[in-house]
């Protein structure tokens, strides 16, 4: 992998401290932050669950508010230029695609190091984008 500055670079975020960590690091791979693609992935609600409200809530309105959040946590001068992306479904798979239809040379992600069986029953996204990446993946851990 060249060390040179990136052309692309996708760094998915979850609102967590660590993900933002990810993308402060990401900034220094680059030579402007309109070479980083930010994602944020939230999951596919079904219409048939009663919790959800669908009069009020929908995909548009909750991308939205996804990408305006990521707008406000993201608002300093360092960050101008940013690509933003809101997406549905299962994280590891669309943090990839998204990859491969931007044809980035990077991931950089957080990992929360998540051990046993919580790893079991919650998943690793990080280890999932790392089997599912077309490009190299730089996975951060604290």
């Amino acid at each position: 992998m060249s060390w040179l500055p990136k052309q692309k670079i996708v760094v998915p975020v979850d609102f967590s401290e660590d993900s933002f960590n990810a993308v402060d690091a990401a900034l220094e791979m680059v030579a402007a932050p309109a070479a980083l693609h930010i994602v944020y992935v939230l999951p596919v609600f079904d219409p048939a669950e009663p919790d959800v409200v669908w009069s009020t809530v929908n995909d548009e309105t909750r991308r939205r508010h996804g990408e305006q959040a990521l707008r406000e946590r993201l608002a300093g001068p360092k960050y101008q230029g940013l690509n933003f992306h809101v997406l549905f479904g299962e994280p590891g798979h669309k943090i990839t695609e998204l990859a491969a239809s931007e044809k980035a040379e990077l991931i950089v992600l957080s990992s929360h190091g998540r051990t046993g069986i919580s790893r079991l029953l919650i998943g690793s996204v990080a280890e999932k984008v790392v089997r599912l990446a077309h490009c190299p993946v730089l996975v951060l851990r604290k």
